[in-house]
C-alpha cells in the first residue's frame, strides 16, 4: 500500500478549531490536537512491508500486509511468470485462496511470531511445487524458516542439507537447511539461512508447537534470532525445473 501526501492538507472539525499546514510555504508549526493526531493515525495501515517467500523478487507485483481482528494477514504475488492468484482475507483466523501458475504465499498468524502452540483446520489441495506451513522470519541472525505440514513437489531452488530428524506426539519431521544468497529477505537483498522441519506424514489441520521445533534446531546448532511476522502460510512457487504450483486452500487459524 503506498500514500501520497498532497503539498497542501486541511482538514476541519465542528467540534476543535481549523488548521491549516501548507508543507511547501508555511514557516510556522501549529500543535495538532490529540483529536486530529488519532485521526491520522487510524489512516496508517497496521503494516507497512512483507519479505517475499522463496524464489519470488521483491522488485514484482505490490505486496499487501494488515492486521484484522487479532491475526497478522500477509498476502504476496509474483505474477512475472504468469498465472493467477486470488488470496481472500477472511474474517478472524481465516483466509483462502486459489490459485494456477503463479508464484505467492499468504496466509494469517502474528507480529511477532515466536513460541506457540499454533492450531489450525482446513482443506489444501495442491499440484506442482508448494507448502502449507508455519512460515516466519527472524533478525539477529537473519532466518527463514518453514514448519511443513503438507506440500507437493518438492523443489526447493536451492539445495537441502539434512540435519536430522525428531518425534514426539505431533508428529515426526525431518530438519533441513538451506542458504540462499543475494536474495529478497525483510532486511532487502542479503544473504541468509533458511530453516526447515517438514513433517513425515503429510496432514492438514492439528496442532504445531513451534517451540519445540525451535529447541530442536538449537540442539543441531540452528540459532534463531528476534522474532519478526510468524503465519500459517499457504505457498506456491515455480521449481528449479520450471514446474509451476496450482491448488486452493481454505485455511483457519485459532
Amino acid at each position: 500500500m503506498s500514500f501520497r501526501l498532497k503539498k497542501e492538507y486541511t482538514e476541519s472539525y465542528r467540534e476543535s478549531k481549523l488548521i491549516s499546514w501548507n508543507l511547501s510555504q508555511s514557516k510556522a508549526f501549529e500543535m495538532v490536537s490529540l483529536k486530529s493526531l488519532a485521526a491520522a493515525a487510524l489512516a496508517i495501515p497496521a503494516v507497512l512491508g512483507s519479505p517475499a517467500p522463496p524464489s519470488m523478487d521483491l522488485d514484482g507485483p505490490p505486496r499487501l500486509i494488515e492486521a484484522r481482528q487479532g491475526y497478522y494477514f500477509s498476502s504476496w504475488t509474483d505474477y512475472s511468470a504468469g498465472g493467477t492468484v486470488q488470496c481472500n482475507n477472511g474474517a478472524g483466523g481465516s483466509y483462502s485462496v486459489k490459485w494456477s501458475g503463479a508464484g505467492f504465499v499468504c496466509g494469517k498468524g502474528w507480529n511477532p511470531g515466536g513460541r506457540r502452540t499454533v492450531t489450525y483446520s482446513g482443506t489444501y489441495n495442491t499440484t506442482g511445487p508448494g507448502y502449507l506451513s508455519v512460515y516466519g522470519w527472524t533478525t539477529g541472525p537473519l532466518i527463514e524458516y518453514y514448519i511443513v505440514d503438507a506440500h507437493g513437489d518438492l523443489s526447493p531452488n536451492e539445495p537441502w542439507t539434512e540435519k536430522g530428524n525428531f518425534t514426539f506426539e505431533e508428529g515426526t519431521y525431518t530438519v533441513y537447511t538451506s542458504t540462499r544468497v543475494n536474495q529478497p529477505s525483510i532486511q532487502g537483498t542479503a544473504t541468509f539461512q533458511q530453516y526447515w522441519s517438514v513433517r513425515d506424514e503429510a496432514r492438514v489441520g492439528g496442532t504445531i508447537s513451534t517451540g519445540r521445533h525451535f529447541d530442536e534446531w538449537a540442539k543441531l546448532g540452528m540459532r534463531l534470532g528476534s522474532h519478526n511476522y510468524m503465519i500459517l502460510a499457504t505457498e506456491g512457487y515455480t521449481g528449479k525445473d520450471k514446474m509451476k504450483s496450482s491448488g486452493s486452500s481454505s485455511i483457519t487459524v485459532g
